[in-house]
């Protein structure tokens, strides 16, 4: 897969590259944070049209998340995050979503670096440019897709523009899942305060409980396949539902340093991330998962085929008082210990947390003993969530 790195200028132009004058391409375009279910779907349908039409296979990707540019705007007097600022609600880093997007056999990606400036541009100059400049012979978009200036250019009005020019072919994919879903509005983070795998609060609601539910929320409809809905149940434990929604378990990577080693003295040494974690941190508690050592070199590379060595993990998170510039938000702590009778050393090693299923909350023990006696059933429940088959 060829991957360009793209930057608009002041005026919001994009120095689109050229493939080849013989050959079309179908082209698909967004954040594709998460790369859930939907997200593939329409990419999917990016190669398939691709291979059936002799195209090249293309994906716009926009980073920063444009929602992250436009809300650090409008809470900053209109100025961009800079290089520094790390969007804390981004499910997933761009190496991450583009090893998933190779794994779907794309050709070419284009990674585009989002600006004020390019996003005042109307969706109708912006097709321009794709159909001039990358041969743009079909787009390929999910069923609530919007872009350009304002987000004008959604489905109806491409598909009117498309009908009108006949210069492209717009192709839309339901990606929205089973459904939908309320959400709250401007929810956030909360630990929930039973022991297990929190369950869906309007499962087996009546449709009078889910209306007064929603206005007691504020809470929206929205697809059931959306980054939106998966971020809502991480932060509020529910693992197993959004890795359902991501199509594998959802994860977090960074580097292995050294804590405070308490886990050490009670028998239970962790694997401690660094501050600079990639990927949206589930809310505070105790869960089951993996630790999947990328390996480092002297230059602190991953290196090829790095993956061999991965455990099953008791995962646990909680928050410092410590406030991050970076992030906007208090400081998170992230310890992991593998379940393995061999001694492991990690410090310096990217590693990646995959997390299965929520264990409990974070609590208060009267003392050690009875902390490890909870870190021992802790420890059993990770090996049966994540046992072969489970």
């Amino acid at each position: 897969m060829n991957i360009t790195h793209l930057t608009p200028d002041a005026q919001g132009e994009v120095e689109w590259p050229s493939f080849d004058n013989d050959k079309k391409a179908v082209v698909t375009l967004g954040a594709f944070d998460g790369m859930h279910l939907g997200h593939q779907a329409v990419i999917r349908r990016v190669v398939e049209l691709a291979h059936q039409h002799d195209s090249f296979s293309v994906v716009i990707l926009f980073d920063p998340r444009p929602a992250f540019v436009h809300g650090w705007a409008a809470k900053h007097d209109g100025q961009e995050p800079g290089e520094e600022n790390i969007d804390a609600e981004a499910l997933t880093s761009v190496h991450e979503r583009l090893r998933r997007i190779e794994a779907l056999g794309v050709d070419h990606v284009l990674v585009v670096h989002y600006t004020l400036a390019f996003a005042a541009k109307s969706y109708i100059f912006f097709l321009g440019r794709l159909t001039g400049k990358l041969g743009m012979r079909t787009l390929v978009l999910g069923q609530d897709a919007a872009f350009g200036k304002g987000r004008e250019g959604d489905v109806p009005h491409i598909a009117n523009l498309a009908a009108a020019t006949g210069v492209f072919e717009l192709d839309v994919v339901d990606d929205r899942g089973p459904g939908e879903v309320r959400i709250p509005r401007d929810f956030k983070p909360e630990m929930p305060t039973e022991w297990g795998e929190p369950a869906d609060p309007l499962a087996n609601a009546t449709k009078a409980e889910r209306r007064a539910w929603s206005k007691k929320h504020q809470a929206k409809a929205m697809r059931a396949w959306s980054s939106t809905n998966v971020r809502y149940l991480l932060a509020h434990g529910r693992i197993q539902d959004a890795n359902a929604i991501l199509g594998e378990p959802h994860a977090i990577e960074g580097e292995v340093v050294h804590g405070e080693e308490r886990g050490r003295t009670i028998g239970f040494p962790t694997a401690n991330l660094g501050g600079d974690i990639e990927g949206y941190i589930p809310v505070d508690g105790v869960y089951a998962g993996w630790l999947v050592d990328l390996g480092t070199d002297k230059d602190g590379a991953v290196p090829a085929g790095a993956e061999a060595r991965r455990w099953p993990a008791a995962i646990s998170i909680g928050t410092k008082p410590t406030f991050s510039e970076k992030t906007g938000l208090h400081e998170r702590v992230v310890e992991s210990y593998c379940i393995t009778d061999d001694w492991i050393d990690l410090y310096g090693h990217k590693v990646r947390v995959e997390f299965a299923g929520f264990l409990r909350p974070q609590v208060k023990f009267d003392g050690p003993d009875q902390l490890v006696d909870e870190l021992r059933r802790n420890v059993e429940e990770t090996k049966r969530v994540t046992e072969p088959g489970k």
